[in-house]
Parts: structure tokens; sequence; C-alpha cells
């Protein structure tokens, strides 16, 4: 069976069971709380959405050059270092990490943001790694035939090879985000936890339903949105040669 096959068997599948959770979720009464309350709904995921835009930009912004800076020969001896440091954020439990973070900073979104953004380190920086370590070093050296520069070599040869692998973790670490950011009400970050967590205070499936199923639904767009983006900036060529692969 062909990559192509069965991504779009996984695909299929995927969609199979969102439907048949929103199935699930009509029958329990979700919608219907949704429908009585749509401000209270746009405002909560408004505030998930924020939660998730800021924690995964800083993610982005730190892991990204982190994962760079040490693949470069001169900080080579960094790399154990700063991936185990971000490991943490991946072995510790998420609650964990909320309890640990809101005793130093207290409580609100603020804390919120930092703990989803220690979380979501690990993907991105692993795959920025991954990526330029891999990218054939044929190619590297066909470069620096050509006569490039260093500079040359990463903006033009490595980094357009590795962002397939980088663009990989970043939709791992929002999609974990995404799931992850329900944690924050405890913290008093808001979000769609909210209706999750009262739901389940009330032992009301519907309300707790209501906070679920948008979460779920914003995990699947976002992805879909960022599968997109990656075919924009990934270079055509090499999309051709992973598709082949």
């Amino acid at each position: 069976m062909s990559g192509k096959k069965t991504e779009k068997i996984v695909k299929a599948g995927l969609y199979v069971v969102v439907i048949s959770i929103l199935g699930w979720a009509y029958l329990s009464g979700a919608f219907q709380f949704i429908i009585d309350n749509p401000k209270d709904l746009l405002y909560l995921t408004g505030q998930h959405l924020k939660l998730v835009g800021i924690s995964a930009a800083l993610a982005i912004a730190t892991a990204i050059p982190l994962g760079i800076l040490i693949t470069r020969p001169k900080f080579k001896k960094l790399d154990w270092i700063v991936l185990n440091f971000a490991n943490i954020g991946q072995t510790v439990p998420s609650l964990a990490i909320l309890a640990l973070v809101m005793s130093y900073f207290g409580l609100g979104w603020q804390t919120a943001i930092f703990a989803l953004w220690f979380n979501s380190l690990l993907p991105i920086l692993r795959n920025t790694v991954a990526g330029i370590e891999n990218v054939n070093p044929q190619i590297i050296d066909a470069g620096k035939g050509m006569g490039m520069t260093s500079k040359q070599i990463f903006f033009k040869l490595e980094l357009p090879n590795a962002l397939y692998a980088i663009m990989a973790g970043i939709r791992t670490s929002v999609v974990i985000n995404v799931g992850t950011g329900a944690l924050a009400f405890l913290i008093g970050g808001g979000g769609l936890g909210d209706l999750i967590f009262t739901g389940i205070s009330l032992y009301d499936t519907g309300i707790m339903l209501s906070g679920a199923v948008p979460v779920i639904l914003l995990a699947v767009l976002l992805d879909v949105l960022l599968g997109k983006l990656e075919k924009i900036i990934v270079p055509r060529g090499l999309q051709r040669t992973l598709e082949a692969a």
C-alpha cells in the first residue's frame, strides 16, 4: 500500500471518528447548550485561541532558534543540555507543570501561557534539530563545491530541506497545546476548560461536551490549516521527493 493511500485511509478514519463524536455530542445535548449560550461559547473559544496562539508563537520563537543554534559546530556540545531541558516539559505531567508555575507566578492567563509554552517546546525543538541534521551531506558538499558561504548553505540548503520536519513539529506542538489548554481553567487561565470542568462538577454531560467538542474541532481545524501552510512554505521539489518516498 502506497503512502498516499495510507494517508487517505487514516484521514478518512479520523473524519469518521470526529463525525461519530459530533453525533454522540448531539445526542447528549451538547449542541443545545451551545445554541442557548452562543456568546459564552464564543468568549471562551476566543480565550482558548489566545492561550494557544500566544504560547505556540512563543514556543516557535524559542525552539527554532535554539534548535538551529545547537546544530552549529560551535554549540554542538550544548545539544544534550538544551534537549533534556525541553524533555522536562513532556515527561512531567501537564497538571504538575501548571501547579509548579502557579506556585511561583500565581493565578491568571499569563501563568497558563508560560506553562503551555514550556510544555510545547520539545516537539518543535527536536524536529528542528532532526530536520537540519538529516539534510543529505551530499547536498552540503555540493553547496561548498559551488563556493557557497556557511550562511548561504544554511539559508539556501539546510533550512529549506529541514522545513518539512520543522512544520511537523509545529503541528504536533499546536495540537497538544489545544488539548492541554483546557487545563488552564484550573489556574484561572480561562478557555474552554471552563465548560469541561463545570460539566464534570455538575455531572452534566451536555455542558462538558459543549467544551470538549469545540476543543476537538479546534485541534483538527488548526492541524488542517497548518498542513495547508506547510504545503506553501515547504519547497515543492522536496514535497515531491517525500511523496515519492
